[in-house]
């Protein structure tokens, strides 16, 4: 049995917390309406991977027969029951949402998904069955199945429709299924008859109602669409492992073809034909979703995409240039001048691009090292970097290959790096190496210097579009001597005695947080003034959360900015009462890691790619980096302020461990991200609202910064 009264809450029931809290944007009326099945797509896109990597993992745990409880007094089973009906019960709300509210809306708006073929006009009809027989027909493999023929391997996250068909000749009834391929749109686009109307018809509608024309000698006696999803999640013993490259490879060919964890069908899906499929697949009840509605829900991204619809969507927002920097032109003068924060989306990429480019290109730059976590299709680091080597410089490049579900992406990208002459590293073994960071090493008139980006975000140009992240560049020597030191640790397996300023993962990163945490409460306990303000994306390590609450206990004021995970609990009479938790969702993914200790009023900023998660503290190569320059420290403070300070998108944590949206009766309106956008169009900088005091203060009030979009 569970524990009654756990101190801390289950990790996968509070990721569905957070899948629930993107759900409530897609709820939210104020917020435009493509924007809304925007995030009803994440939900379920989210879904997807929480099942193939986490219901997984339970899956595997009891099938081993592992009983240990989990930091909340679960065993594998209970979490998985729980999760079980949990999850059939959030997406039930998913296609509430969707039937009761979206849909209705779209087609108001001019955006109408006829849901069934028999709903189409003679003239829409007519222009379907053509589509199906010209394009969509000789794609199709339609698969019979019966004593000679066996059921067919059916593909992860694919989309299918079952059919039972009736042979009139050996009258007998057989299941067949045909794959919707996913190299055509799913989305197929109508001839509307109604002006200023665009309709839509769905992929696996068309087929469905033409499987008559895919078995000719059969009657169909019913059809309806299925959809699997199988376990994705794999484990490769690297001490064994001669050639890491080869065996992800042959893992990620396998991962099409684990288990089946979940079978979702549409519910009203003929019992004969579901029997089949559970029969056929191995599954019971419990892995078997009955949907309102059509199956994968991801296809509301391609929606948000159709055109004419710009008035229902955010205006796009162009990312500013960073402030004092020109035009890049001379990254490394511009550096040497002093260090520079780099606030993305709301400030440009570029300054990162431009640091590797013109390195690549510059006479006098020596050596390059880079970590790669994610990386964009067409990515321009990547360009640069294989630029580099040919130009003759030293290229460094660690690629995670690890890096779940961007395998293939990172193995293309190692291959190319190598061949065009990059030393390719793979990190380290049995660790993932999730620290971003760049050096270069360049020769100067007194000698040599080391110029160095930290970020708490991937080298990606694309996702720094859409993820709020931070980043420093330095020329700082004592941070250039680390930067050298983790490279050489990365390829040589060399640890350094000491570090000067850096904080690496697996080894000293968490004793350095348990310490600050720990300087706080004993400050706290001599009657100081304590603060802790901690942003990040997860939080689930049961030391650092333990060491929470006994500064809580202490009396230190802890404000907890967590997007996703967070196991600890906030507001717990003898347990938690100075700690308040906030999750923000925005337009924009939270993901830039940033941590605020008081310090007795000579205040610490440190920002980095660790989560407070036993993932990132004990099993991965992680790096966190102080924020040291006076003028830096303001801004980052600036940026935790309005963060605290949040009414529209802030999500309060409850004792009880769910959250709610804050009663706004008698507050100020602010989006934390609209007020970043603004002022970084206003071409300001980060810090201009905040008094340079050495205390750290919340912000009481604000003029309203809302606009029509968050009305």
């Amino acid at each position: 049995m569970a524990d009654k009264n756990p101190i801390f809450y289950n990790r996968e029931l509070s990721w569905l917390e957070f899948d629930k809290r993107c759900l409530s944007e897609a709820k939210d009326k104020t917020i435009p309406l493509f924007e809304r099945i925007k995030f009803l797509s994440i939900t379920a896109s989210n879904l997807d991977e929480f099942f193939m990597v986490r219901i997984a993992s339970l899956t595997d745990m009891v099938h081993a027969g592992y009983t240990k409880k989990d930091i909340a007094g679960m065993t594998p089973q209970e979490q998985l029951d729980a999760l079980h009906v949990s999850t059939k019960e959030f997406m039930k709300n998913q296609y509430q949402t969707l039937n009761r509210s979206l849909i209705p809306q779209l087609a108001q708006n001019g955006l109408k998904l006829v849901r069934h073929y028999e709903d189409l006009t003679p003239k829409q009809a007519k222009y379907v069955d053509k589509y199906f027989e010209k394009d969509v027909y000789p794609v199709l493999t339609p698969m019979a199945v019966d004593s000679s023929r066996p059921f067919p391997l059916v593909r992860n996250k694919s989309l299918n429709i079952g059919a039972l068909i009736y042979d009139k000749k050996k009258d007998v009834t057989d299941i067949a299924t045909v794959q919707v391929p996913s190299v055509l749109p799913r989305i197929v686009k109508l001839p509307s008859e109604e002006k200023d109307v665009t309709e839509i018809i769905l992929l696996e509608e068309v087929i469905e109602k033409n499987l008559d024309k895919l078995f000719l000698s059969y009657d169909i006696v019913c059809a309806y669409p299925y959809r699997i999803m199988r376990n994705a999640d794999f484990s490769i013993d690297e001490e064994e492992t001669a050639d890491l490259l080869k065996e992800i490879e042959k893992q990620l060919k396998q991962r099409q073809w684990g288990e089946v964890i979940r079978l979702e069908v549409d519910e009203a899906m003929d019992k004969k034909l579901l029997k089949e499929l559970k029969n056929h697949l191995g599954v019971d009840d419990e892995v078997v979703y009955k949907i309102n509605g059509p199956l994968d829900l991801t296809f509301l991204m391609k929606a948000n995409g159709i055109e004419g619809f710009e008035h229902l969507k955010y205006p796009k927002y162009k990312p500013q240039p960073v402030p004092g920097m020109g035009d890049y032109s001379h990254i490394f003068d511009r550096i040497r001048k002093g260090d520079i924060l780099l606030f993305h989306p709301y400030y440009e990429f570029t300054p990162v691009i431009e640091f590797i480019r013109q390195a690549a290109n510059d006479p006098d730059v020596l050596a390059i090292k880079q970590t790669l976590y994610r990386v964009s299709g067409n990515s321009p680091i990547i360009a640069a970097l294989a630029q580099a080597a040919e130009n003759g410089k030293q290229v460094t490049v660690l690629v995670e290959l690890k890096a779940r579900f961007d395998e293939e992406n990172n193995i293309a990208w190692a291959k190319k790096l190598e061949q065009a002459g990059c030393h390719v590293i793979y990190g380290l073994v049995g660790l993932k190496t999730h620290s971003k960071i760049a050096l270069v090493v360049r020769r100067e008139e007194d000698g040599i210097k080391r110029y160095v980006h930290l970020g708490t975000g991937n080298y990606n140009d694309q996702t720094a579009k859409l993820y709020t992240d931070m980043g420093l560049l330095t020329c700082s020597d004592a941070i250039g001597e680390d930067a050298t030191a983790v490279f050489n640790m990365l390829s040589g397996y060399s640890e350094p005695k000491k570090w000067n300023k850096l904080a690496v993962a697996p080894i000293w990163l968490k004793d350095k947080f348990l310490m600050l945490i720990g300087r706080e409460a004993e400050n706290a306990r001599q009657g100081k003034k304590a603060r802790i303000v901690a942003k990040m994306n997860s939080l689930c390590d049961p030391v650092i959360m333990n060491a929470l609450y006994d500064a809580s206990k202490a009396g230190v004021k802890i404000d907890l900015i967590v997007r996703g995970i967070c196991c600890i609990k906030a507001g717990v009479p003898g347990l938690s009462e100075n700690i308040s938790v906030r999750s923000i969702v925005g337009n924009y993914l939270e993901h830039s890691r940033i941590f605020y200790f008081y310090n007795d009023g000579f205040e610490d900023i440190y920002m980095g790619s660790a989560d407070w998660m036993p993932r990132n503290l004990d099993k991965r190569v992680e790096i966190t980096f102080p924020v040291e320059d006076p003028g830096l420290k303001t801004k980052v403070k600036e940026i935790l302020q309005v963060q605290l300070a949040d009414t529209l998108k802030a999500h309060i944590m409850q004792p009880d461990g769910s959250y709610v949206k804050q009663d706004l009766r008698g507050k100020t309106r602010l989006d934390s991200q609209m007020y970043f956008v603004k002022k970084a169009q206003a071409g300001q900088e980060i810090d201009d609202d905040v008094e340079n005091t050495r205390v750290f203060i919340p912000i009481e009030s604000r003029e309203d910064e809302t606009d029509s979009q968050t009305e």
